[in-house]
């Protein structure tokens, strides 16, 4: 990345906010333009940026490559000002730094809950709620809940998860918010938390997950593109993202899928964050560009390669 949005007079105002105005930065996020839900094409792109909040900082092979907040914010304040992104997902910290530097305004604010659940622990699966809750985004003026739900057949620490997320929506639905759950059918392997990605298993996620809380009427799903995307998104009535990861796979290949399963019925758009901000040839703007012209139903040239000779 040569071409750089933020400066460093741009961070230490920040810095200086945080020491000296804390109510400052609380009040961006709840006093920033907003806009609806969707977009007027009826899709939504949202880039996500929760990740170091759990403690994965990893992009492929990179174990650290998320650990510059500096570098991070930068990533993100070129994604957002590009043309076809709608908004962000983070914990209360990105979103503030994000606001706090005036790059929200009209975007869209996907707050996370839970980010109890970190990796590599030995209590990854006791996934609780640390970060954002319902009454403290209506407070801010975020726009839509997100929590991860990792299912463990075997694992007792499911059951706290489940109940957990099960207030989650039931408290979003009596306040009108939306809200996002991503779920996993996952389990232990060689001391880490594995997600099991066939089709039968992100459909029974999806079956277990559909009926958390008093009422499913806010509720939206985030769903890994896997096998049999049809078969996927047959098991629900839900309004749906997909989500990108970290596959490390070739990017016209991770592209040409998203392409894919943004045609079902019932797919609403893209949440990604490593594979957009950390592309491998480092142009983010170009990676962005490509996924929001998925999104949007424009037509993108899919290949990075071809873009940046």
């Amino acid at each position: 990345m040569t071409d750089r949005l933020l400066t460093p007079d741009d961070f230490a105002r920040l810095r200086d906010l945080r020491a000296t105005r804390p109510a400052d930065v609380r009040d961006a996020v709840a006093s920033r333009s907003r806009r609806e839900l969707l977009a007027s094409d009826g899709r939504l792109f949202i880039v996500a940026a929760d990740h170091p909040a759990r403690g994965a900082l990893a992009v492929g092979e990179n174990a650290t490559a998320m650990a510059d907040r500096y570098e991070l914010l930068e990533r993100m304040a070129i994604a957002l000002s590009r043309p076809g992104v709608d908004g962000v997902l983070g914990t209360p910290d990105i979103i503030d730094d994000l606001a706090a530097l005036g790059l929200l305004e009209n975007k869209i604010v996907v707050g996370s809950m839970n980010r109890g659940g970190l990796r590599g622990a030995s209590f990854e699966m006791d996934d609780r709620y640390g970060a954002y809750d319902v009454p403290s985004m209506i407070a801010s003026r975020i726009d839509v809940a997100k929590t991860l739900i990792r299912i463990n057949l075997n694992d007792p620490a499911t059951a706290p998860t489940l109940e957990a997320t099960a207030r989650a929506v039931t408290e979003a639905a009596a306040a009108g918010l939306p809200i996002m759950l991503e779920p996993f059918l996952s389990g232990w392997s060689n001391g880490r938390v594995v997600n099991d990605l066939s089709t039968d298993a992100v459909i029974l996620s999806i079956a277990i997950a559909a009926g958390l809380g008093a009422s499913s009427a806010y509720t939206w799903m985030k769903l890994p593109v896997v096998d049999d995307m049809e078969r996927v998104m047959a098991a629900t009535t839900m309004p749906t993202l997909l989500l990108g990861g970290d596959s490390g796979a070739d990017p016209d290949q991770t592209f040409a899928a998203w392409q894919d399963a943004l045609s079902l019925p019932g797919v609403r758009g893209l949440t990604v964050g490593r594979t957009l901000l950390y592309p491998p040839d480092g142009d983010v703007a170009a990676a962005v560009d490509i996924a929001a012209g998925l999104v949007h139903r424009a037509e993108p040239d899919l290949s990075i390669e071809r873009r940046n000779p």
